[in-house]
């Protein structure tokens, strides 16, 4: 088969299956969401057709059980297998909604679930290296009040570090004591600021960001890198590094902050609204730290534990 004839294939197979229109209905996922759900989708579709399939109106459940089966038997970890799952969930679903298919033939599919991990949580003495710094980081006045704020922010508010770096100086304007934070899906909330955090970030817009504007700065960002543009993920994961005693990557501080609101008493669901959580499952895996935190504290403290 020679190259014209493959490109035409491969045409012909992309539009059969309306590929290219169902990731173009993605409108609220990132660029990079659309591209892994294109390619699991792709992988899918193909084995599909091999195995038989004459396209999407023909693909039943027992297909695409025999297509996780094989995922599985080829040696892919749970969690990527659970991630194809979903992707192919999502993929019929949008199709009956379109009329592609009558019925969802991935409806009530079951996959391995990922392995679930507890997040790490940072120990008081981490947590305190973290937050005043390390004399080794050997920064200048203006970076250190920079990641001073931030780590104050990661952990006092949990912030995600994509919300953190999409940080605008309007959205420090909201109510007293709180800012907007745009989360997963573009969902907007407001969130507590605690006051070292508040302490912090303005002494940071007062006296550390205007050493670091160039004529490349967006004058909208509240942090910006050592080259005056937007701060990045990797910029933050850094700068974590440089602070800690081990790498910590960002979410360990917003793990850290949900776990202490709950040793702290807080209701599940106000920690739910503050991190942002579109669904109460994701929350509970606080409580299981939680109260893992609070055994180990019993079993080295108590004479009879």
């Amino acid at each position: 088969m020679n190259a014209v004839t493959q490109a035409t294939g491969y045409r012909r197979f992309v539009a059969d299956w309306q590929i290219d229109t169902w990731i173009a209905s993605l409108t609220r996922a990132a660029e990079s969401t659309r591209s892994v759900y294109r390619r699991d989708a792709l992988a899918c579709f193909e084995w599909l057709e091999s195995a038989g399939s004459d396209g999407v109106a023909d693909v039943n459940r027992r297909q695409l059980r025999r297509y996780l089966a094989h995922l599985d038997a080829s040696g892919y970890a749970r969690r990527t297998t659970a991630r194809k799952a979903s992707v192919i969930r999502r993929y019929f679903d949008w199709a009956r909604r379109t009329g592609l298919v009558e019925t969802d033939p991935s409806a009530a599919l079951s996959a391995p679930r990922g392995a679930s991990t507890l997040p790490r949580i940072l120990a008081a003495d981490e947590l305190e290296v973290v937050l005043n710094g390390s004399a080794r980081t050997g920064n200048p006045p203006e970076v250190e009040l920079r990641d001073r704020a931030i780590t104050e922010l990661l952990y006092g508010s949990g912030l995600r570090v994509a919300e953190l770096c999409g940080l605008d100086r309007k959205d420090l304007s909201g109510p007293s004591g709180t800012i907007t934070v745009w989360g997963k899906g573009s969902k907007q909330r407001w969130v507590p600021v605690s006051e070292p955090a508040a302490a912090a970030l303005a002494e940071w817009l007062r006296a550390g960001r205007s050493e670091m504007v160039t004529d490349q700065s967006p004058d909208a960002a509240v942090f910006l890198n050592r080259r005056g543009r937007r701060i990045s993920p990797r910029d933050v994961r850094r700068l974590l590094d440089r602070r800690s005693v081990k790498p910590t990557h960002p979410h360990a501080l917003r793990h850290t902050f949900a776990t202490h609101l709950l040793d702290g008493g807080a209701d599940l669901r106000v920690v739910q609204e503050l991190l942002g959580h579109a669904d109460l499952t994701t929350t509970q895996i606080y409580t299981r730290v939680s109260r893992d935190r609070l055994r180990d504290v019993h079993r080295s403290t108590h004479p009879r534990a």
